[in-house]
């Protein structure tokens, strides 16, 4: 018989291959991008060697009069000095005139047959087979007094020296990608097993039989069982029930309604006080103007806090019968409780799993309840390195739609680096409380609308801009907006600033002008403030 591996392995699994998968296609994205960028600056760094050494006083003299060992003495002090594998000039005839490495090849044509632009006065950059190999290089064009080309200054790099720099950073990323897997098989296993034992050891399978079972006895039951929410809307009633008060509607059209609207009840029946002894628990009540015994049993997801009521009914002709039935009744209440808890928890597992992201069915599950969520999760785990940063933006997100705002995040957001001048503490704390600020004045406005939330460091400075539609900042109150105890009041049902707080932008303010920045407050157009902060991200 062919062993079927556990929930666990399968997660497992699952989750070492898509990391390893999704590490693969980032390495190769990586590589692709810092090949391509490696390329790009080094021909740049070339071009601009070509460029300064043609300008170079007394060069075009030499070349003018192929004055070979000067050339060599002016040249050979920047070789030097410069990364670059060769540098070559040459006359306007295509012959070598100086090689830094190949003194042989003097006088001897240039090979690459790129020359033509640049003895039209053009600086070019190519990828070409030389003399000692093929290379990424530059040839820029040298003018005498005239403004005539006279000469050609050529700077490569070899392709087999770019080849190495790729390999030693491939090497290193290699590293860095091999400790990253470790941890994440670590993880996936701890999380794994975590996971299976919030399950109760259950296999997925068994978890569903349970529901089809529980949803099976409902059914099976003779009495009539039904159950509302702390707002009093109908959550379950069984086929029973149905039949008993002549409710044609089907279950899927009942559920979520308001009971008042499907059942016609006794006067005061919802707020009824039922008897907790095994006496007198029974009850007389009228639904659907018929006379039934009524038995109700709370919904606790902790003890002593009741979010609902299951209510379990015979016809009151039943009454001799009913005796028999109580025990039934009374165990159906237990496993209904039961069913509750367990269901609870695997609301728990799974609000869990969506903060992993490794899940998928959590993740088709939460995409169906949470889109949007799950969408914003992803841009802020890709745009910005630091965890905890990632974990203020997620809880101000939440917090906002909370309130009825949007917190949206510019798409160009982006920090991978952290400025030496300000802690993560301090920046998180003028992040937060600049989103504090944003998220009130929003509030106050006449109709809310979103926060705008902009961060880069793709300067020399990090910079963080927080905009809102709130009712803006009176010109006169900008200059003691930062001091402390400042906070402005709503005048005459109008807020004259966004709502501030006394210590909140007197923090951010004392942050960022210890870290040696700035932060300004202009108006967003059409209402509205925006605060855009400065921080230097210093050098050394």
């Amino acid at each position: 018989m062919k062993r079927r591996l556990s929930f666990q392995v399968k997660l497992f699994l699952a989750l070492v291959f898509f990391s390893c998968l999704l590490l693969a296609l980032l390495g190769v994205i990586l590589f692709h991008f810092i090949d391509r960028q490696l390329h790009h600056d080094l021909g740049q760094r070339a071009r601009i060697q070509a460029s300064q050494i043609a300008l170079m006083p007394g060069l075009a003299e030499k070349v003018a009069a192929r004055d070979i060992p000067a050339i060599a003495r002016l040249i050979q002090p920047l070789r030097n000095k410069s990364d670059a594998s060769y540098v070559v000039i040459g006359d306007t005839l295509e012959q070598h005139l100086y090689h830094s490495e190949s003194p042989e090849r003097i006088n001897l044509p240039m090979i690459g047959g790129d020359n033509a632009e640049v003895l039209k006065g053009k600086t070019i950059i190519s990828v070409r087979k030389g003399g000692i190999g093929v290379s990424l290089r530059s040839k820029a064009p040298i003018f005498n007094a005239q403004h005539q080309v006279i000469g050609i200054v050529s700077v490569g790099y070899l392709t087999s020296y770019i080849a190495n720099i790729n390999a030693r950073i491939l090497w290193q990323s290699g590293l860095y990608g091999i400790a990253l897997l470790l941890s994440l098989f670590i993880f996936s296993w701890l999380f794994t097993r975590n996971l299976k034992k919030q399950m109760f050891w259950l296999e997925p399978k068994d978890i569903a039989r349970l529901v089809l079972q529980q949803k099976a006895l409902l059914e099976a039951m003779y009495e009539g069982v039904f159950a509302v929410n702390d707002e009093k809307q109908l959550i379950l009633i069984n086929r029973a029930a149905r039949e008993l008060l002549d409710i044609r509607q089907s279950e899927k059209e009942l559920i979520g309604k308001p009971l008042e609207d499907v059942l016609q009840t006794s006067p005061g029946f919802l707020s009824q006080r039922f008897a907790t002894n095994n006496g007198n628990h029974d009850q007389i009540a009228v639904l659907n103007q018929r006379e039934v015994i009524v038995n109700r049993v709370a919904i606790e997801v902790e003890p002593g806090i009741e979010s609902g009521w299951v209510y379990s009914f015979r016809d009151k002709n039943d009454i001799n019968t009913l005796s028999s039935q109580l025990s039934q009744i009374r165990r159906y209440a237990d496993n209904l409780r039961i069913m509750r808890h367990e269901q609870m928890n695997w609301t728990a597992t799974l609000v869990g799993l969506l903060q992993m992201k490794h899940y998928d069915e959590a993740i088709r599950y939460i995409q169906v309840q949470s889109e949007g969520a799950q969408k914003v999760l992803d841009f802020v785990s890709a745009h910005f390195s630091s965890p905890a940063l990632c974990g203020l933006l997620l809880g101000k997100y939440v917090s906002a739609r909370e309130k009825g705002i949007e917190l949206q995040f510019d798409p160009a957001c982006h920090l991978t680096r952290m400025p030496s001048s300000i802690t993560e503490t301090e920046l998180i704390s003028v992040i937060g409380n600049l989103l504090d600020n944003a998220v009130d004045a929003t509030l106050n406005a006449a109709v809310p609308d979103a926060v705008e939330l902009y961060i880069s460091d793709r300067n020399h400075e990090l910079l963080i801009e927080v905009a809102d539609r709130g009712c803006g900042v009176d010109d006169a109150l900008k200059p003691h907006i930062f001091r402390q105890g400042f906070s402005s009041k709503p005048e005459s049902g109008n807020e004259i600033v966004g709502t501030e707080h006394g210590i909140g932008l007197f923090l951010v303010a004392g942050y960022i002008d210890k870290a040696g920045g700035n932060i300004e407050i202009s108006d967003n157009l059409p209402q509205g403030t925006i605060f855009s902060a400065f921080i230097p991200y210093r050098q050394g």
